[in-house]
């Protein structure tokens, strides 16, 4: 059975329509009926909106290398030698991309270890410290992640290189780095 020429071209048309239009309805169905959409996070961090911004911290000392840095913070009460030692380690497995990234230790009675900056809690630590947490904070000072001091450093690197990835370096720092 052989279709005619003008029934070829309508069904030529329905099937243009059916490959722009199929995938809207489903893509609408997804989110309608919540089909295929995975419930986990993806970070292993958690985030705490609570916590203030960088300025905000009652902090005595606190320095990063660039200002379009993010900043891994880490709580050390008392010795923290392993903690700080950890977090240099993951810093150095970050490879190309640890320029963009900056220690701050709070606390601790150590010498810093290379690249990292110490600073002090100044009068009464506030509520949201967690001790022994460590904070990831974006360029602007805010928070992003939290995670508590029992943590694997590898679910720790992986949301380090992931944040990097989705927020790339500006065009321009790469021309004054040179």
């Amino acid at each position: 059975m052989s279709l005619s020429r003008p029934a070829r071209s309508r069904l030529k048309l329905v099937a243009l329509f059916a490959v722009f239009t199929l995938p809207m309805a489903m893509a609408w169905g997804m989110v309608e009926w919540r089909l295929g959409i995975p419930e986990g996070r993806t970070a292993h961090g958690t985030l705490h909106p609570e916590v203030p911004g960088l300025a905000s911290w009652p902090l005595r000392g606190v320095a990063k290398d660039g200002a379009d840095d993010w900043l891994l913070a880490f709580d050390c009460p008392g010795s923290c030698s392993p903690a700080a030692d950890r977090w240099w380690r993951l810093h150095r497995a970050l490879g190309r991309d640890a320029h963009r990234v900056s220690r701050l230790r709070i606390g601790g009675s150590a010498p810093a270890l290379p690249g990292e900056a110490v600073a002090a809690w100044t009068g009464a630590p506030p509520a949201w410290r967690l001790p022994g947490a460590l904070w990831i904070l974006d360029p602007e000072g805010r928070a992003v992640l939290r995670y508590a001091a029992d943590v694997d450093t590898a679910q720790v690197l992986e949301d380090v290189e992931r944040l990097l990835r989705l927020n790339p370096e500006p065009p321009l720092a790469r021309l004054h780095a040179e």
